[in-house]
Order: C-alpha cells, then sequence, then structure tokens
C-alpha cells in the first residue's frame, strides 16, 4: 500500500464544509450589495468573527496543518463566495504573515493577536509594501525608517499604495528602506500600532473589482515609533546590512519572505472565483434552452465547460502542490509558488471570461454575478506579483539564469 493520497482527511472535509455554507448563506447572498456600495462589509466580518472564522484561533489553526492545504480550502471556499468580501476577511492575514516571516517570537506573541482583535472588538491589520513607482520593482522602495538613537526610535516617511485595510486597519506593517544604497537588501519591516501620529489614509481606489474590500494610500509623515517595533530586533537588522555591504548572503528580505508564503493561498482565491462560474455556467447550460435543446447538448458549449472544470482542477493542484511544499519547508526550486499563482489567476480570468460568453446578454448584466467575477478575477494577475513577475521567477529558477 502507498502513503500517498489526495484526499483530504476528516478535519479538513470538516472546515470545508463549515466554511463553504458561511460563504453559501451568509457571503454571496450579501456579494452584490457590497460590490455596488464598495464599502468594507463590516456586518460580514462581524457574523465571521461571531462563528469563529475571523480570529487568531482559527486562522493559527489553518496555517499549522502540516499538509499545508486548510488555508487553501478555506480562501478558495470564501472566494466561492465572493473574492471581495472574503479579501475584507481575510486581508489581515498579510500582515500576520509579515510579522510571523520577520518578527522574533515575543513581536509575533504580542502583535498577532492584536490584528485580528475580538468578536466584540474587531481588529484589522495591513501590509503595506507598494508605491506608485515600486510595485514589481520592491528593491526600489523611497520610504525611508532612520533610526533616531538618542530616543531609540524609528522615524518612517513616505507613502505606500494600493494597500489592502490602508489607513483603516489598527495596525499597520510597513516595508522601509533603511539603507537605500544595498535595494531589497537594505530594507526592513516595522509595526505602526493604532493611534501612532504621523500616519494617515490618502486616497481611497475605485477599483474594477474586489470592491468590498478596502484599497487605500497609506501616507507616513514622520511617523515616529519606538524601537522595539522593528521586526526583528535592531542587532538582527545591523548583523543583516553588515553581511549584504561586504558583499555576503543574507536572508530573505522583507518583503519577499511574505510575498512567498502568500502566493499559494492568492491562487486558491482565484480558484474559486474558477469554480464558481464553471458551476453556475454549467447549471445555466443544462436549463437555457436555444432551438428547442438546452444549450449544453452543443458540443462549442460543452467543450468550453470541460476545458474550464479542467483549468481549475489544474489550477487548484498546483496551489495544493506549493501549499504542501511550503508547510513542509521544501524549497521553491523551480518557482512552485510563482507556477500556482500565475496559472489560477490568468485561469480565473480566462474561465470567467468563458462564462460570461456562454451566458450571452444575461453574462453582461450585474443581475447575473458571472461579470462581477470576471472583474474580481483580474487583479490576480497583478497583485502579490504580476504574471510578468511570476514569470520571471519561475524562468529564474528553472534556468539559473538572471533574466530580466
Amino acid at each position: 500500500m502507498s502513503d500517498f493520497s489526495l484526499e483530504l482527511n476528516e478535519d479538513q472535509l470538516q472546515i470545508q464544509k463549515w466554511v463553504h455554507d458561511f460563504a453559501e448563506n451568509v457571503v454571496r447572498p450579501a456579494a452584490h450589495e457590497w460590490d455596488e456600495r464598495e464599502e468594507t462589509p463590516w456586518p460580514i466580518i462581524q457574523e465571521a468573527a461571531k462563528i469563529g472564522i475571523y480570529s487568531l484561533d482559527f486562522i493559527a489553526t489553518s496555517f499549522l496543518d502540516p499538509t499545508g492545504l486548510q488555508m487553501a480550502l478555506v480562501l478558495e471556499e470564501m472566494s466561492w463566495g465572493d473574492a471581495g468580501i472574503s479579501l475584507a476577511i481575510f486581508g489581515s492575514t498579510l500582515a500576520v504573515a509579515g510579522i510571523m516571516a520577520n518578527g522574533t517570537p515575543e513581536q509575533q506573541a504580542e502583535w498577532i493577536p492584536q490584528c485580528f482583535g475580538t468578536p466584540d472588538d474587531i481588529k484589522l491589520a495591513a501590509f503595506g509594501v507598494s508605491e506608485a513607482d515600486a510595485g514589481s520593482d520592491v528593491s526600489s522602495l523611497k520610504t525611508r525608517a532612520e533610526y533616531d538613537s538618542a530616543k531609540d526610535e524609528w522615524v518612517l516617511n513616505g507613502t505606500k499604495t494600493w494597500i489592502t485595510n490602508g489607513g483603516l486597519a489598527n495596525t499597520h506593517v510597513i516595508v522601509a528602506s533603511v539603507d537605500p544604497t544595498l535595494g531589497s537588501r537594505g530594507q526592513a519591516s516595522f509595526i505602526i500600532p493604532e493611534g501612532t501620529a504621523g500616519i494617515s489614509q490618502g486616497q481611497k481606489f475605485k477599483k474594477m473589482g474586489i470592491r468590498a474590500s478596502h484599497t487605500a494610500e497609506v501616507v507616513l509623515q514622520d511617523c515616529r515609533i519606538p524601537g522595539r517595533l522593528l521586526l526583528g530586533g535592531k542587532d538582527r537588522l545591523d548583523e543583516r546590512l553588515a553581511r549584504a555591504r561586504e558583499g555576503k548572503r543574507t536572508s530573505t528580505q522583507a518583503a519577499m519572505a511574505t510575498f512567498e508564503a502568500s502566493r499559494p493561498l492568492v491562487g486558491a482565491q482565484a480558484v474559486g472565483i474558477a469554480r464558481a462560474a464553471t458551476e453556475y455556467a454549467l447549471d445555466y447550460a443544462k436549463e437555457r434552452k436555444q432551438f428547442g435543446r438546452p444549450i449544453i447538448e452543443n458540443q462549442a458549449i460543452a467543450f468550453k465547460l470541460a476545458d474550464m472544470r479542467m483549468r481549475t482542477d489544474a489550477a487548484r493542484l498546483l496551489v495544493w502542490r506549493a501549499a504542501w511544499m511550503a508547510a513542509n519547508k521544501k524549497p521553491f526550486t523551480s518557482g512552485e509558488g510563482s507556477m500556482s499563482k500565475l496559472y489560477a489567476g490568468e485561469t480565473a480570468v480566462w474561465v470567467t471570461e468563458q462564462a460570461i460568453q456562454i451566458l450571452g446578454g444575461y453574462g453582461y448584466v450585474r443581475d447575473y454575478p458571472v461579470e462581477r467575477w470576471h472583474r474580481d478575477s483580474k487583479i490576480y494577475t497583478i497583485f502579490e506579483g504580476t504574471s510578468e513577475i511570476q514569470r520571471l521567477v519561475i524562468s529564474r529558477a528553472i534556468s539559473g539564469i538572471h533574466i530580466h
């Protein structure tokens, strides 16, 4: 008998069903309203907190699943319900990933619970890397953090953009440059707690999709924080900077450590959108009649649906592989994390477009959800590394050549 299995265990199946029921009964019925309102769906986040989905315990349990699959399962189901609301609920986990990747055990224990709060006092968190001139190229961040040794404080200045929960969050994790001459190796992550002077929300963006998720600029103007809020601590930073200046290898830089952990989970969200569109289009094709028969009986439609299902399943398998590898500390020697996010994102865009085509005129109007799913899907080829950047990561990994 082989130990190899693609079957989910009992715990995973139960959690998958529990989250799916929430997505089906609470999230999906509210999706159209919050997409139209373009506001953070606080009542839905509160419902999620009340039943335990939006909580430190649930997120920690999901991330600690030894197979690596539980968080991927959760995000697929929630995005099947609605990607924008799912991001509103789980956007805080990006900051959590940043703290986990770069913080000391003491910092993790102190700050990760504050990213969630309690069901009676919900908190949100935000992770800020991107800037107007530093999206894909995170090595060119202009946000600076300078150390004031007399006061043991860091002073941050700059503007972050396209930040999920930006300015709305209670806790911000900000990646800033401490030595611009070192590029990405001269960066560090900082925690900015609620109530800190010098941090504010800039422009809130009106977006094509995922409109229930708040996206805005975060402006830092002489924002002072205690020295202890440098993730990882000053000794570790000084040691890393010294190694970088000597041209020696350093540990993974601050932003990439977070992205590497999260790319398969972004892929899982895209799989959820693709699955939703495939199921909806299949049901429609069975019911919709033209020329005296259901349109599913036409090869043009049936083959389209076959490809939609095949690509969605293939995307899920790439996501599961990368999630399992990450959980089991297997290095992404061929860019497997990027593969999962790249293929799932592009699959979601393609599948949702086919769903619109199958529904025809109905697919193009807002009374039906497929046009929203198509709008939502596009961001998955852009954020947390564009499709072009993912291909760069993969091609460098498989060739060993520094491709530009």
